[in-house]
């Protein structure tokens, strides 16, 4: 039993069943016992590794990716350097390491990071101590200075709160979760019935039992994201695992000690994430203003990027066993059956110019 947990069961007996978006909120959130806000969730001592850690060669590809929008976008004289929710900075470190190569990239950027949990911030000025930028930290993505931006969010989206639905006999109905007979949390559905109009049409005849997610948080985000790159100029990078188009399916999944575990076993405890819906994501940019490309998985944006030459380079004068450690890491981000297809890549921008290796629009 978690402290969390006895926190959550109270919150229920008191207020009645939580929204699925409410519980998932709380469990990362919660300003006590929140997830990311007392666990370390990153890396081999955490409960799971990000493309970052897996090796430096993710981070410098998305960094040439960001060196050819800068490129792309006339070479501004000053922009904004932005990540949302940055980890470690590990990504950052990397991405800022390729882009020394360009002085003039470094020359016109402002570093800003948006991250809420004091805990990670301190880390991450740790890992960024000897980069040529100095981050400013933000709250929100709202709290971004105005002007041009390049934008990258890894592993964002996830774990922001989505909602479920779920067909009954009587039809579609808020998942929720509340308190069963013995007192221990438990999935159900709530009382109100959601009006049709609210349910995409093509899923309002899904026979009982079917779960719908829908990610509102998300979207705003993604929509806010389009109306900045609309009047200010830029572009944003967007790598998560998803779905390119909108089904139906329960995707909430919690990570803890690099297993898979039950969504209500571990509250605070766990990582809670959903897969991110791209199809939705990339509609709400377009709604902002922003042009949207052609999607790629992290396997394609990887390979098109330079991945297999870069990891030669790195290789070069190695050990036999670094050349493996390298090789085992290319296999893991790009291979089809480990991050490289499960993970997308989303790229939007100002206008509808292509830049390497976002060479096409849908």
């Amino acid at each position: 039993m978690t402290e969390l947990k006895e926190k959550i069961k109270a919150r229920i007996a008191t207020e009645g069943p939580l929204p699925v978006a409410h519980y998932m909120a709380q469990c990362l959130g919660d300003p006590d016992r929140g997830y990311y806000r007392t666990r370390e969730p990153f890396g081999s001592e955490g409960d799971f590794i990000t493309a970052p850690e897996v090796s430096q060669m993710f981070g410098e590809l998305v960094g040439a990716a960001c060196i050819a929008a800068f490129q792309a976008l006339g070479e501004p004289e000053a922009f904004n350097l932005v990540e949302l929710g940055p980890g470690r900075g590990t990504l950052m470190a990397d991405l800022l390491r390729t882009a020394s190569l360009r002085p003039g990239f470094i020359a016109a950027a402002q570093l800003n990071l948006v991250e809420t949990s004091p805990r990670l911030r301190k880390i991450q000025q740790a890992t960024l101590a000897g980069a040529p930028l100095k981050p400013a930290f933000h709250d929100a993505v709202e709290d971004i200075p105005e002007g041009p931006f390049i934008l990258v969010a890894n592993e964002f989206f996830d774990a922001l709160p989505i909602h479920q639905f779920v067909r009954t006999p009587d039809g579609w109905q808020a998942r929720v979760v509340g308190l069963d007979a013995g007192g221990e949390l438990t999935f159900g559905a709530g009382t109100a019935r959601i009006p049709d109009s609210d349910i995409p049409a093509d899923f309002r005849n899904a026979p009982p039992g079917t779960i719908l997610e829908t990610q509102p948080a998300a979207n705003a985000i993604a929509e806010g994201l389009g109306h900045r790159l609309a009047r200010d100029g830029g572009a944003a990078i967007i790598i998560d695992y998803g779905y390119l188009k909108s089904a139906t399916g329960d995707t909430l999944q919690a990570l803890y000690r690099h297993a898979y575990d039950d969504v209500l076993a571990h509250p605070g405890e766990a990582d809670l994430t959903a897969h991110v819906n791209f199809e939705a994501l990339a509609g709400a940019a377009l709604r902002g203003g922003a042009a949207s490309h052609a999607f790629l998985t992290q396997g394609e944006f990887l390979l098109r990027s330079g991945l297999l030459e870069r990891a030669g380079s790195l290789g070069t004068g190695k050990t036999h066993e670094e050349q493996e450690a390298i090789r085992d890491a290319v296999e893991r981000l790009a291979a089809p059956a480990q991050m490289g297809d499960l993970f997308k890549v989303l790229a939007l921008s100002s206008t509808p110019a292509p830049f390497p290796p976002f060479d096409s629009i849908p």
